[in-house]
């Protein structure tokens, strides 16, 4: 695998540049073509900001999770940036994990009516998933994600070497999402990944640029036929959402506290892969294969919540719910996505006190 990998979606108007050891120089060049830059930088990232000292760069540190995607958390950003004087030649670039990604583009999107956009995601999860399709936002009381844009960013840096200072908890949050694009989408990547996922979680470079990279062209399939959500077919952007029905509503239920999304999204995908055994889509031996792979690497399986009816107000309040059913991204078989449509709450709440 090159050590550079530019991947130019026009549809979409994106780069996506993969490379190592690059963050500094990739901020410059930006910096050299615009008269402001304001980056937007986690404050736990370890990075050498080389650049910091350049006088139209201004940095604004926050505190990032998921506490940060809320009314106050925009409102703060957002006059951060007009009381730095930003105006419509500025330009925002998001230095951080999936949260900040999604703040920042949010901001970025409305501030101005839109700023040009650039992000640099430091995490494993926020690289295979987050930074890729435009989706930005902040949660509402009612749930996850329920406000926010589609604005894609002008450019994508995937900088690989920024994963070191990763704990393994947050890479393997982040391979839950690379082995839902499998699920998904792509048998032959699954059996790839049942071979080199040790490789994967030990941050091998060559596996790690081949693991983001499929994932990133999983998602991108997705995107280009779908990139505001709106069809209702297995080609649908929700397709992406496997595991994240019952994911986001066991995160929204604990207020984020008790799982990262990683680990709840693998609760999610266990619990969507039982319930497509149950409706007779999944075969058993292929839901066995998944618990297995889960169970050899630690992924996390079950919470008593599953069988709580709170969990079920949770999951009635999902963006994707449509005319009272609550809507499923569910597999067939390891590698096919199915979009399902035909359960109400009911029907959930008895699968899962029977799976």
């Amino acid at each position: 695998m090159k050590t550079k990998l530019f991947i130019k979606n026009k549809k979409l108007k994106t780069s996506i540049l993969i490379k190592n050891n690059y963050i500094s120089k990739f901020v410059e060049l930006i910096a050299k073509k615009n008269e402001k830059v304001f980056c937007i930088v986690d404050s736990k990232i370890k990075i050498n900001l080389k650049y910091s000292k350049q006088k139209n760069i201004k940095i604004l540190f926050i505190q990032c999770g998921e506490k940060i995607k809320t009314f106050n958390g925009y409102k703060n950003l957002s006059e951060k940036l007009i009381k730095g004087k930003v105006n419509r030649k500025s330009v925002i670039i998001a230095i951080g994990g999936g949260t900040l990604g999604d703040l920042a583009g949010f901001v970025a999107s409305t501030v101005m009516r839109g700023l040009d956009f650039y992000l640099i995601p430091t995490t494993l999860l926020s690289q295979v998933d987050s930074s890729i399709g435009g989706k930005n936002g902040i949660n509402s009381i009612f749930g996850k994600n329920l406000l926010g844009t589609f604005y894609q960013p002008k450019e994508v840096l995937i900088d690989i070497s920024v994963l070191n200072s990763l704990s393994k908890k947050e890479i393997k949050s982040g391979y839950a999402e690379i082995i839902k694009h499998a699920l998904i989408k792509d048998y032959s990547f699954f059996c790839w990944l049942e071979e080199n996922t040790k490789k994967l979680l030990d941050l091998d470079k060559t596996i790690l640029e081949k693991a983001i990279y499929k994932s990133i062209m999983i998602k991108l399939f997705y995107v280009n036929n779908d990139e505001k959500e709106f069809l209702l077919d297995n080609n649908s952007r929700a397709m992406l959402n496997f595991g994240h029905t019952i994911g986001h509503a066991i995160e929204s239920h604990y207020n984020y506290k008790k799982f990262n999304h990683g680990e709840a999204i693998s609760i999610g995908m266990i619990t969507e892969a039982k319930m497509s055994n149950y409706l007779g889509l999944l075969s058993s031996n292929d839901l066995e294969r998944i618990i297995k792979h889960f169970k050899k690497y630690r992924l996390k399986l079950n919470d008593n919540i599953l069988k709580d009816k709170r969990l079920i107000s949770q999951i009635t309040k999902d963006k994707k719910n449509y005319q009272n059913n609550i809507i499923f991204s569910l597999i067939d078989k390891i590698g096919n996505s199915i979009f399902y449509k035909k359960l109400d709450k009911n029907k959930v709440y008895k699968i899962l006190q029977n799976i």
